[in-house]
Order: structure tokens, then C-alpha cells, then sequence
């Protein structure tokens, strides 16, 4: 199976330890290169490049003005509104998924 290997960070140079479970993950994701860079410089490249969670890569998010056909209040939604179809507020966007 996997054993703990330690590897140098090409970003600092210091040593880090790539775990046999990190390894496993790696694997499980379908991974094909180990990191190069240690945890804490992984996430400052990461930061910096403004790849979190979002997957917008440092881009504000575009709104757009739009009015709730449900309850008519004024709102903004990550689309453009083309017209053919109804545009909801959050809240009865919300309301109207839990039927």
C-alpha cells in the first residue's frame, strides 16, 4: 500500500511529509502528480491565484436586476434574465423548491 514520503517544497524548500492517506486521496481522485508544494504553500498559491471554493478564479460574480414574479420585489440574479421564463427572489425561489 502507501507509505509517508517526504518531499521538498519547490516554493520554500522545506521538507514535508505527503502522507500514505494523502496518497490514497490522490489516487482515489484520479491524480497523476504528487505535490511539489508543501500544505501551506499549496494554499497560499492558491489564495493568491483565487481558486477557493467558488471555481470563479478571482472573478467578481456578474448580477443582474431582476423582478420576483412571485411576490414582484426588485432582486439580483446570477443570470440574464432572457424574459421567456419566470425569475424568483431568493426567498420564494427557496419556497417554491421545497413542493
Amino acid at each position: 500500500m502507501f507509505q509517508d514520503k517526504t518531499k521538498t517544497c519547490k516554493d520554500c524548500g522545506q521538507e514535508f511529509i505527503f502522507t500514505a492517506s494523502e496518497q490514497e486521496f490522490f489516487e482515489s481522485k484520479g491524480f497523476t502528480n504528487e505535490p511539489g508544494r508543501c500544505p501551506a504553500c499549496r494554499a497560499a498559491k492558491k489564495a493568491q491565484s483565487g481558486r477557493g471554493h467558488s471555481g470563479f478564479q478571482g472573478r467578481e460574480r456578474q448580477l443582474y436586476d431582476a423582478v420576483c414574479a412571485s411576490c414582484g420585489k426588485e432582486t439580483k440574479v446570477p443570470f440574464q434574465p432572457s424574459g421567456d421564463k419566470p425569475v424568483y427572489c431568493r426567498d420564494c425561489f427557496q419556497s417554491r423548491r421545497s413542493y
